[in-house]
């Protein structure tokens, strides 16, 4: 017994290739006088006209539609009703797309007129940052917003300014290619300003110091601030701000912390996720450095820490800090419920940002006299160099005289005049 299959797109030719037919079905723009009198859908119609690259596509997917016996008539409306809750006459296959699939599906045609020496940097970008940041969202839904957010995200993870470059390069090629083939109509990469926030990461890498808080009652006077200019002086906006403060974590990654997380016999916090904004919401992901670590929770946290606990009823996946609505916290959240811009000028720290909150906790760690190598492993950075700068000056002076010997160690035995290493 013989079965066949509806499989419209292995009938029908490359979504991309050029298509020519004796008598092609009509594009969608023509369609809306059918489209108006369907019950199904509001009255109104798409605005966007066809482009060339999409009638070919919509005359690609009816002629295999057609070729499976299904009526030609009854698809177009189905389409036409579909273009609208897209945006524009596109083919559904491609409508909800995501990124990573577009890409691998057009990468020869996006490298298309690349010189040689120019792949690696843009494949390279591609590959680890551009695919792991937006690869599985849809390529329609991708905001200039998103990747602003995206660009600020690797110059905070200390990308150099030409491989933001080049990042960007990629991300805009890939961008005009979907123009080129109907997908889009505008191409959302063409963003300015980063490299002013560039110039602002920077400053910061050379003095991070100089952004903490000075001592404990500055925090909790602030945390105080805070709570008494929210809405129903809400105890929690104070608790994510001496949380933040004291384990040196992101807002963020304050919010993605769950009950599960802590550990009351060690006294360790594990740091694997945090709260990031997306299409539809705020959603939870990996933190910044994709590895969870761990946090000591030093003791004047802790009784805020059991206070939360508690709150959670024993429910070990339960958000130990939420909105007073029980919804995610992110750092415009904070901000607004807070009124953050008004309190922290009233009491003159007009420069202080809520990652100055991060910058508190691991300038206290380093006064503290926590080694180098075990305040990166708190702080999730990928470099020592990033470490070091929250040391106070005279310690670093110390730590650059030992990386002076090891040099000088290392240039003897280059010259032979060491014949043993180390």
């Amino acid at each position: 017994m013989s079965t066949s299959t509806h499989s419209w797109e292995s009938a029908a030719p490359d979504l991309f290739s050029e298509i020519t037919t004796a008598d092609p079905p009509a594009p969608p723009s023509t369609l809306r006088s059918q489209y108006r009198t369907s019950p199904l859908t509001n009255p109104r119609p798409p605005t966007a006209q066809a482009t060339p690259a999409q009638t070919q596509a919509w005359a690609s997917f009816l002629a295999g539609a057609v070729h499976n016996g299904l009526d030609p008539t009854l698809v177009s409306q189905w389409l036409t009703i579909l273009a609208d809750a897209t945006g524009s006459p596109v083919l559904p296959s491609l409508a909800s797309m995501p990124l990573g699939g577009y890409v691998n599906l057009r990468l020869p045609v996006i490298q298309t007129g690349l010189e040689t020496t120019t792949h690696a940097p843009y494949l390279a970008g591609w590959r680890l940052r551009i695919e792991p940041e937006l690869g599985r969202l849809p390529l329609r839904l991708i905001t200039t917003a998103l990747i602003t957010t995206a660009v600020f995200g690797w110059i905070a993870d200390g990308c150099s300014r030409s491989t933001i470059k080049n990042t960007l390069a990629m991300l805009s090629r890939i961008f005009e290619q979907a123009i080129v083939d109907g997908i889009l109509e505008r191409n959302p990469a063409h963003i300015t300003g980063w490299q002013r926030e560039y110039q602002q990461v920077e400053d910061e890498l050379r003095d991070p110091r100089s952004l903490a808080l000075r001592d404990w009652d500055a925090l909790t006077e602030l945390a105080d601030a805070l709570v008494a200019a929210s809405y129903n002086r809400y105890r929690g906006w104070g608790d994510v701000v001496v949380h933040s403060a004291c384990t040196a974590t992101r807002i963020g990654e304050v919010s993605g912390v769950r009950a599960r997380d802590v550990d009351t016999e060690k006294w360790l916090l594990t740091c694997r996720r945090q709260t990031t904004p997306a299409p539809g919401g705020l959603v939870d992901k990996h933190t910044k450095g994709r590895v969870a670590r761990l946090i000591p929770i030093i003791e004047p946290l802790r009784p805020l820490i059991i206070r939360r606990l508690q709150a959670t009823r024993g429910d070990p996946d339960a958000r130990l800090y939420t909105g007073p609505r029980g919804g995610r916290i992110s750092t415009a959240v904070l901000r607004d419920a807070t009124h953050w811009d008004d309190v922290t000028r009233d009491l003159g720290y007009e420069h202080l940002r809520r990652h100055d909150l991060r910058h508190t906790g691991l300038t206290w760690m380093a006064d503290a006299g926590i080694l180098p190598h075990i305040l990166k492993e708190i702080a999730g950075h990928r470099l020592i160099t990033t470490t070091q700068r929250y040391f106070h000056p005279d310690v670093l002076r110390i730590l650059e005289a030992g990386q002076a010997l090891t040099h000088h160690l290392e240039k003897l035995q280059r010259d032979g005049r060491i014949t043993r290493r180390w």
